[in-house]
């Protein structure tokens, strides 16, 4: 089995920016609130996250969202962020109600924080590094 199949076989993969600090907030509050432990993060940063982007037409030095991938299927933008709660469960799962409210009106105001995210929340000299009990979901 190589590694490509081991990445796309174990269910879907969160890459996110690691060094935005509301990115590593999201991640790590996913971590947390995850039971199922179904999700995996690959950070744009590393080689996975990286390969992960450019295979969905996105250049990891300049991202212009976050993305789920599973398998052969790609959500982004405000599709993808409501998706994470969609699979956390209660009471988060409440928040995918707002799907209910067309991708036209969703996705503005999704690239606008994404556009924006280090100058409102802030960068990280380092990247986030998760707990020795998170680091098995982490690629």
């Amino acid at each position: 089995m190589s590694k490509n199949d081991i990445i796309e076989d174990q269910g879907p993969i969160i890459v996110f920016d690691a060094m935005c600090v509301l990115c590593s907030a999201n991640a790590r509050f996913v971590l947390r609130h995850d039971d199922g432990g179904r999700f995996r993060f690959a950070s744009m940063q590393n080689e996975t996250g990286a390969a992960l982007y450019r295979r969905c037409g996105i250049d990891p030095a300049n991202p212009d969202s976050l993305i789920i991938v599973e398998g052969a299927n790609v959500l982004r933008d405000s599709d993808a962020v409501l998706a994470i709660y969609a699979g956390l469960g209660w009471p988060w799962k409440a928040m995918s109600l707002l799907r209910l409210v067309p991708r036209m009106l969703r996705d503005p105001a999704y690239h606008w924080l994404a556009r924006n995210r280090y100058r409102i929340f802030g960068r990280r000299e380092t990247c986030w590094l998760p707990t020795p009990e998170q680091a098995s979901r982490i690629l």
